[in-house]
């Protein structure tokens, strides 16, 4: 006989036990190389366009013998550095947090209970609870186990899953290689296909077997998106016209002036001024630091790209179980199937009857119950039904804690339902069977007849919105003879007697009703899908509003639809019954082919499939399996249906905020690039020399992404319909908009400087005032590009720390290099008096009013509609 410990006896590791092994032997894992040290981080950015042109202007300034002027530009591009260092070491933070959210996920036995810990933090002597679709976290052994088949083809490459039994005592049994059934062994990496067990860990990290390979665990990377693909082609485009402008204006700078030195530093500042070095940078930083917060809202990205696809998902197809309610059972209602021997009625209520004991006739139901379920239960409804069997038949005959497990018939795909077998001090044997009341009825070879009228009483217990369970009961007397004690095959061959239902209640998330209701507000219609009853679906549907709760599609029906048909439904169900996970796979296919883009959630290795095929794969982070996870785009770590409307809420945020510093990056480089070429057209004075794009990249680098990126949603982000997933970030509209404001902020630094130099002012008065009505434009495109919908003045009430330290840290520069003697000759300006600040300030404000009314008039225009 197979040994099997007392599970109730099994305590595991005490916590300091844990903190012991993880301080002398490490963290179980192994030795990754993503991750990127300081210096490679630095040297990643040295090597940017705008640094090299940074260096070479100061090499020109060195070669005219203006070392101030290079020393200055150099301490520029130390500065600049280090602002882009702390942009990419947040990055590389928020991307290693992710990454050890994403190690798979172990539940352990400690201190006598049972936790889900990262699978880094499994330890040698760990207790591991191994079920269906669990990824082992390390080398073990088994102790228990129950039907258990193990897919081991990343160690030994074959894909045909082998057979595990435990080990009859640890003490004598030498580790062996992977491979070949029979074998008490579980390895790192390997997939749980079948059964359940505990095991016992022998070995970590390098020493696992994975780690003797050399295999690397899988990791959270960056992956190219479609952003990723736009943003590169516009850069190389633009990158391409800068390059050919720049050459032209060294080429008409030597030419018409005589001077090839100063045509190189106008062609260089040319280059700063127009290469858009910030768009990848941007895009980087949003989709990285977006899925950070994706995790503060217990949200994991497992792949970055999602963050851009969320916000324009217009389905979202939810399983009931877990994700709408808690999980959480407690049994309810109670039927004994109708016989001669029932002297009271068939159905018991027990939440009317809390304080009284549960009438005789009822203990037999809720005894076979327990007894097809496992000894130390997991699941939510076994745990229920071993409560009930605690709180009302403790001083009973009924409770069995004395007899043996000889064999469990697992769940399968085939037929719904479990059997144990039990054999008693006595011998005798017992089987007791639970699972779906029409696959309990298939045991008990239930006639036409007795099963409409079983079907009468399923219907009634599931309009009240309870999980139906039917119990079935078995018994095969002890026999001398070895072959006649053999127990069959399958759970068939043995002659079940119906007992009766358990109706279980699974209460409703309390914020998911009004996280429905928004998801109606934007736009996004939410299927629910479930293994219950169409009469079960229907309550809970009407208790979280999800609409219309009338019309119904269950999983048989699913699968005697033609693609027409299916399709045509699809257009108007939105609840899906006693669905089994294979079928959900028809059901994202049908709605991505009526052009739906479709986030489907799933726990168990059957859902993988219809994870992968959806738009948006979510996962379950604390009832998933592994399979699930690793199948998924998202993980939610505490799956609540209302993570998912706020990760929806999120990645609109996001997208908008990627717009809004995408417009404002391209704007911001028009009148720069037009101060720096007009000057050469006109044969006017340089205006922008290098060391003053230098200073405004200070303010655009940090701007174009921290402070866009932490800024909050728009009021309207969850009453507008999904975003189109084909709209380009660079749109038209896109376009249009940083184009007018670059252009309208080029004139009005064009009239500045026309007039001051024209006047008489001199040069270095022109270029002053140009100068800080330019930084006055820039800081007022940041302040307006917070929001395309609301005003200045409205937003300077919503908090957004970045903000004032880059407009801060700005307006404190410019002073110095204004007033400061040394830098005021480095930067080739002027004094300034206080009308001449008045006037920069004025045209600077009055450059982007046209934006603000432009707001006004859009709301305006929506009012009257």
């Amino acid at each position: 006989m197979v040994y099997q410990p007392d599970l109730k006896t099994l305590t595991g590791l005490s916590a300091s036990e844990v903190a012991d092994r993880l301080q002398r032997e490490g963290y179980n894992e192994l030795p990754s190389t993503v991750h990127r040290a300081i210096w490679a981080i630095a040297w990643e950015i040295v090597q940017e366009p705008i640094f090299l042109l940074l260096v070479g202007c100061g090499v020109i300034y060195l070669f005219l013998g203006d070392v101030q002027e290079a020393l200055i530009l150099l301490g520029f591009v130390f500065f600049i550095i280090g602002i882009n260092l702390y942009q990419e070491q947040k990055t590389e933070r928020s991307l290693e947090a992710l990454r050890d959210l994403s190690s798979p996920r172990a539940l352990v036995i400690r201190d006598g209970e049972r936790q889900r810990i990262p699978g880094r933090e499994v330890v040698r002597d760990d207790l591991l609870v191994l079920s269906e679709g669990d990824r082992v976290p390390a080398d073990a052994i088994l102790l228990w186990s129950t039907n258990i088949t193990v897919e081991e083809s990343l160690l030994t490459g074959e894909s045909l899953p082998v057979r595990k039994v435990a080990a009859s005592h640890t003490q004598d049994v030498i580790n062996q290689r992977p491979g070949g059934d029979d074998l008490p062994f579980v390895y790192s990496g390997t997939l749980i296909v079948q059964g359940q067990g505990i095991a016992k860990v022998q070995a970590t990290g390098i020493h696992t077997e994975m780690g003797k390979i050399g295999k690397a665990l899988q990791t959270v990377q960056p992956e190219d998106t479609f952003l990723e693909k736009e943003t590169r082609r516009i850069v190389s485009k633009l990158t391409f016209v800068a390059i050919a402008i720049c050459v032209a204006v060294v080429v008409i700078y030597g030419a018409t002036r005589g001077n090839w030195l100063q045509g190189f530093l106008a062609g260089l500042a040319l280059a700063m001024a127009i290469l858009p070095n910030e768009i990848p940078v941007v895009l980087a930083i949003f989709l990285a630091l977006g899925a950070w917060r994706f995790s503060l809202q217990r949200v994991l990205t497992r792949r970055i790209p999602v963050v851009e696809t969320l916000g324009s998902a217009t389905v979202l197809c939810v399983d009931k179980t877990g994700t709408l309610t808690f999980n959480r059972m407690s049994v309810q209602q109670m039927f004994v199937y109708q016989n001669s021997a029932v002297s009271t009625p068939c159905f018991y209520d027990v939440a009317l009857h809390e304080r009284e004991s549960l009438p005789e006739d009822f203990h037999q139901l809720i005894e076979f119950g327990i007894l097809a379920s496992r000894k130390d239960p997991f699941d939510p409804m076994e745990k229920a039904l071993r409560q009930m069997g605690e709180h009302y038949l403790a001083k009973t005959e009924h409770l069995h804690n004395d007899w043996e497990l000889q064999r469990e018939y697992p769940l399968s795909g085939q037929l719904l339902a479990m059997s144990c077998v039990w054999q008693s001090p006595t011998g005798n044997l017992t089987i007791a069977a639970k699972g779906a009341p029409e696959a309990i009825a298939d045991l008990c070879h239930f006639q036409t007849e007795q099963l409409q009228n079983l079907e009468q009483h399923i219907s009634t217990m599931a309009a009240a919105g309870l999980r139906v369970l039917g119990v079935a009961k078995a018994t095969k007397q002890h026999r001398t003879s070895p072959q006649q004690n053999s127990l069959p095959e399958g759970q068939h061959n043995f002659e079940f007697e119906f007992v009766g239902l358990v109706g279980l209640a699974d209460p409703v998330r309390p914020t998911v009703k009004k996280a429905i209701a928004e998801c109606y507000t934007a736009g996004i219609r939410v299927v629910m899908i479930t293994g219950d009853y169409p009469a079960t679906a229907q309550n809970i549907a009407s208790q979280i509003g999800l609409t219309p709760a009338t019309e119904v599609i269950t999983g048989a029906e699913l699968e005697q639809m033609d693609e027409a048909q299916l399709r045509s439904r699809m257009q108007t169900v939105n609840i899906f019954a006693r669905v089994v996970p294979e079928q959900k796979l028809l059901i994202v296919n049908a709605l991505k082919r009526n052009g739906e883009i479709v986030a489907m959630t799933g726990d168990g290795v059957n859902d993988a499939p219809a994870l992968k095929s959806a738009d948006i794969g979510i996962a379950m982070g604390e009832r998933g399996t592994d399979v699930a996870r690793e199948s998924a785009d998202l993980v939610l770590l505490d799956d609540d249906f209302s993570s998912i409307v706020q990760s929806v809420r999120l990645g609109r945020r996001i997208f908008d905020n990627l717009k809004k510093g995408m417009a404002y990056t391209l704007a911001v480089h028009v009148p720069i690039a037009g101060m720096s070429l007009i000057p050469v057209m006109f044969h006017w004075p340089l205006v922008l020399l290098p060391v003053h794009i230098a200073f405004l990249h200070l303010i655009i680098d940090p701007a174009c992404t921290v402070v866009f990126e932490a800024e909050p949603e728009e009021s309207n982000i969850m009453t507008r319909p999904p975003r189109n997933p084909r709209e380009p970030l660079f749109s038209p509209q896109t376009w249009k908009l940083a184009l007018l404001q670059g252009v309208s902020v080029l004139v009005v630094l064009v009239v500045v400087f026309a007039i001051a130099f024209y006047r008489g002012n001199g040069e270095l008065d022109a270029r002053a005032l140009a100068f800080t009505t330019l930084i006055v434009s820039n800081l007022s495109m940041i302040l307006s590009n917070r929001s395309w919908s609301r005003t200045i003045p409205e937003m300077l009430r919503s908090p957004n720390t970045a903000l004032w330290w880059v407009i801060g840290g700005g307006l404190v520069f410019l002073g110095l290099v204004l007033y400061v003697p040394l830098l005021r000759h480095l930067f080739r300006f002027s004094f300034l008096h206080f009308e001449d600040l008045v006037i920069s300030l004025v045209s600077g404000i009055f450059s982007i009013l046209w934006f603000e009314g432009l707001k006004i008039w859009q709301r305006q225009k929506i009012i009257h509609k």
